[in-house]
């Protein structure tokens, strides 16, 4: 039995990777914030592939709700072989002179404690150090982390610049442990994130712009995170696939 839980997995890249990873044999918990509704429709898509899926409303910012989360995905769907840190938040466009701490607070708390501590439970079960049977660890980031997001969200790029840092160090860490980590950065993507940032249109704006010439879709990331899951990448930990089409 293979079961997988996925942060932030009621919509968007979350959403795509829990019916990919069904139809590869997967067992799903699905994890939201506050779209209950939506998760239970992921869900339901995932049994209807024939696999076991679960639902746990849980705040990733939250240490007690993490632990809350992964204890609950253990006792509805068994012992975890892996880990998708795909939660995440940004704030509206912005340059960093009118940011206040408060909002970068906010963005870190879910984007790099939440993947940290999320992280810390997943290592506590997968790892041969402390029984575990081994699993695969793949964090979901952007190439904002690389390019910065001048002028938009340079707090939300800094956070995901911190994901790849845990991405590098947690690899090297558990690597012996029978622990591969590793991350997507995805570029452009069409979802719903665009929204919270006040530009809901961003992927059609910027999706021409790009050397492919479209936005992506949330599928194309799903794809790469199911794959770094996958035995096919077995020789493969603290490596980066940018899916972002040429950007």
């Amino acid at each position: 039995m293979t079961v997988l839980l996925i942060t932030g997995g009621s919509r968007g890249i979350g959403a795509a990777v829990a019916r990919l990873a069904a139809e590869r044999g997967y067992d799903v918990c699905v994890n939201c914030r506050s779209q209950e509704a939506a998760a239970k429709e992921v869900a339901a898509g995932v049994r209807a592939l024939g696999r076991k899926a679960a639902v746990v409303q849980a705040d990733v910012a939250v240490e007690a709700e993490v632990v809350r989360l992964f204890a609950e995905c253990d006792r509805l769907l068994g012992p975890l072989s892996g880990l998708v840190n795909n939660a995440g938040i940004l704030d509206r466009q912005a340059r960093v002179e009118q940011m206040d701490a408060a909002r970068i607070a906010r963005v870190f708390a879910t984007n790099v404690t939440g993947a940290f501590v999320c992280a810390r439970e997943a290592v506590k079960r997968m790892s041969r150090k402390h029984g575990g049977a081994g699993g695969a660890i793949v964090n979901v980031s952007s190439r904002a982390a690389v390019l910065g997001a001048p002028g938009e969200y340079v707090d939300y790029a800094a956070s995901k610049a911190a994901l790849d840092a845990l991405t590098t160090g947690l690899a090297k860490e558990v690597a012996g442990e029978g622990i591969r980590v590793n991350a997507v950065r995805a570029g452009i993507i069409d979802t719903e994130i665009h929204a919270l940032g006040g530009e809901p249109g961003r992927p059609g704006r910027l999706g021409p712009l790009q050397p492919m010439g479209r936005e992506g879709t949330a599928l194309e990331v799903a794809r790469a995170i199911v794959w770094l899951l996958s035995e096919e990448a077995s020789y493969s930990t603290g490596t980066f696939i940018d899916v972002s089409g040429g950007r």
